[in-house]
């Protein structure tokens, strides 16, 4: 009877001790997979935003926490003017992304969206532009 328990127990400190099982956070970084859904980001090109404004992306979010404006400039081509993302109602579904036509829209593999206050998490066109 007492055999296995000691059994049982043996194989429990062996586990124990193999290797840590929590991830010591800030000194080690987690390792993120290319399907993550992360922070958004809009893509460049000739040294402006990718969006047409075609509003196919707040359209297709089931979360309505995008926001689009568009503007039309002098060769009368449409743009977003104001393009914003309120990321406390987003749910990183990625439909966005799927819906783009135009590839202006990605989801990037940042997890840290930690901030203090609710107006940190309304990302506008400007801090969504892709970083290079």
């Amino acid at each position: 009877m007492i055999t296995p328990l000691l059994q049982g127990l043996k194989i429990t400190l062996a586990h124990m001790f193999k290797k840590p099982i929590t991830l010591q956070y800030p000194d080690e970084r987690p390792v993120v997979r290319p399907s993550y859904r992360g922070l958004h980001a809009l893509k460049v090109s000739h040294d402006r935003a990718k969006c047409v404004a075609c509003y196919l992306c707040p359209t297709v979010c089931p979360a309505k926490c995008i926001t689009v404006e568009a503007g039309e400039d002098a060769k009368h081509d449409k743009y977003a003017a104001r393009y914003e993302i309120d990321l406390l109602r987003c749910i990183f579904c990625g439909y966005c992304v799927e819906a783009c036509p135009v590839d202006a829209l990605k989801m990037t593999e940042t997890f840290e969206l930690a901030n203090y206050k609710r107006a940190d998490f309304v990302f506008t066109k400007e801090r969504l532009l892709e970083k290079k």
